[in-house]
């Protein structure tokens, strides 16, 4: 499951068990990538507000499955094969299209975007590469095309948000050898509304 200790949701106490009865799914499941937490409640309680209110939040005006692309495809740059599974059984759930589905995961892992999504939507994509492997040469310009390509300034600091959450949340999983192993794939918290409701179904 992990390199380190962590605390099941049976195990836990006090602080760690009320914030476990905010994000568990179904059967009391957390996912390990929130367990790897539980020797830091409080580092658990800062990853969750992030992820909700950066993927999970009715504020954002890019589409739901085009934020999960963008953590899905961060994640295979990084060889973060624990959230390019997770993520993308949640994209698949959003997009509820089989066939555009399987092309898009082929076109991800083999970093080969083009004819897989719209021009601004790889534009974006782009950018979220670009954040991951090479931020060095980030520049004005770079934000420049990206409103050339139609998207707004609000836009731009989502996909900045999700590649960033992304990067950390990657490097959590691969520090510390969280795996899949006992986890219910592609369950998010779904309630968009409600920053606060972090339960996952």
């Amino acid at each position: 499951m992990s390199w380190i200790k962590v605390i099941s949701y049976n195990e836990a106490e006090s602080r760690l068990k009320k914030v476990y009865d905010k994000v568990k799914g179904p059967n009391n499941t957390i996912d390990n990538v929130l367990t790897i937490h539980s020797l830091r409640p409080h580092t658990l309680i800062g990853h969750m507000a992030l992820y909700k209110n950066v993927l999970h939040n009715s504020n954002n005006t890019l589409p739901k499955w085009y934020l999960e692309t963008v953590g899905v495809y961060v994640s295979n740059l990084n060889n973060c094969e624990y959230c390019v599974t997770h993520h993308f059984a949640g994209l698949q759930r959003l997009l509820n299209d089989k066939e555009k589905s399987e092309q898009l995961y082929k076109a991800i892992k083999a970093d080969s975007l083009k004819g897989a999504l719209e021009e601004k939507l790889i534009v974006g994509l782009e950018y979220a590469k670009q954040i991951t492997v090479d931020h060095n040469s980030l520049n004005e310009g770079v934000i420049v095309n990206l409103r050339l390509n139609g998207f707004t300034d609000g836009e731009i600091l989502e996909l900045n948000q999700v590649a960033s959450y992304f990067n950390y949340v990657n490097r959590t999983v691969l520090g510390l050898g969280v795996t899949t192993d006992g986890d219910i794939l592609g369950l998010s918290p779904n309630d968009s509304d409600d920053a606060e409701n972090w339960n996952h179904s």
